[in-house]
């Protein structure tokens, strides 16, 4: 689903790392702010594993107290780029797009893609935009998986780094893709994954919408509901509506292709190919990418590795949530890491 705010950029044929190609290759993408006549002030975002690419703008997206005019990403200093990453459903091209070849859905056919053919992908963005030298990569999540991908395979492509609530190699090995395929194989709609003919899903959004609240309550988004709503019911109730919504736009088949790439990621093996100086940023009640278990060996590791690392941790009852949530805790430190360099 291409969101309205959102701009499509064509690859004719694109090669994927291990065999197969798409062709074409379609990557929605957003910008905020202007690219200066040196191409020097951009900065490439990466969303996490189930968000898109509308981070900020007239329209509130998921970070947009950290983006914007004098605000922690400076849109007045710095152009920025977020774009759906492939195998995702917010235009990209995914397991959901059509396949010309058949002129049905890719669905379970989709080929496998890794995070190095994301991050070959959005290279080619910044090529069309005209972009070279990057002022940072900042990610979020799954988008920190990108961004540690982008540091040890293009170390010369940016001058900052700044991975956010994640970590330099997979979290979850092959049994968390198993258990996605398992939980919609239970849906008798499902098909093997070719649910896209159902009437009108064959119960699969219901299941994407019943996962997604669960993913939601893993990150802390109940928490931060409670203390926005005041009451159990009302949190509750918008925690559903949001995993209803989530689901009338998602593929499930989508969960699956970015969990497989995810499994196969390892940016700890090559951190001594990071150049560019890095933040690491972690919260203290994460139970996705927990500071108290990865916080010290990571540093410690990119530090022997040559890598120029420094590190924030965000003291938050909101989880995964909390560099959106308390974004006021690490904006300062975020500002000045990204404007002095």
């Amino acid at each position: 689903m291409l969101l309205s705010t959102s701009t499509l950029f064509e690859v004719p044929d694109f090669d994927l790392e291990l065999g197969g190609a798409l062709a074409p290759l379609h990557l929605a993408y957003e910008t905020y702010g202007r690219l200066n006549a040196n191409a020097g002030n951009a900065i490439l975002l990466c969303h996490g594993y189930t968000s898109n690419p509308h981070a900020a703008g007239d329209m509130a997206g998921w970070w947009h107290n950290l983006i914007g005019p004098g605000r922690a990403i400076d849109t007045d200093r710095f152009f920025v780029v977020c774009s759906n990453m492939i195998g995702s459903a917010f235009g990209s091209t995914g397991p959901g797009s059509t396949n010309p070849a058949t002129d049905r859905p890719f669905g379970p056919r989709f080929p496998y893609v890794t995070t190095d053919d994301m991050v070959r992908a959005q290279g080619l963005l910044l090529d069309h935009l005209g972009i070279g030298q990057l002022a940072a990569v900042v990610g979020f999540s799954y988008g920190g998986y990108l961004t540690f991908q982008w540091g040890v395979s293009e170390p010369e492509r940016m001058r900052t780094l700044v991975p956010v609530a994640t970590w330099n190699r997979s979290r979850g090995g092959p049994e968390s893709i198993k258990e996605i395929e398992d939980y919609f194989a239970r849906c008798p709609g499902w098909n093997g994954g070719d649910y896209y003919d159902g009437e009108p899903d064959g119960g699969v959004l219901a299941m994407l919408a019943k996962q997604r609240v669960v993913t939601l309550r893993g990150y802390g988004v109940d928490r931060a509901l409670l203390d926005q709503l005041g009451s159990e019911d009302a949190a509750t109730a918008e925690l559903e509506k949001r995993g209803r919504d989530w689901a009338g736009k998602f593929d499930a088949n989508a969960l699956i292709v970015l969990r497989r790439a995810a499994v196969r990621f390892n940016a700890w093996d090559k951190a001594a190919n990071i150049k560019a100086p890095l933040l690491y940023v972690l919260s203290n009640t994460d139970k996705r990418f927990p500071a108290d278990e990865l916080a010290e060996p990571t540093m410690a590791h990119l530090k022997a590795s040559g890598v120029d690392a420094s590190y924030v941790e965000i003291d938050s009852p909101y989880g995964h949530l909390a560099p959106t949530e308390d974004w006021q805790q690490w904006a300062p430190a975020l500002k000045t890491f990204l404007e002095d360099r």
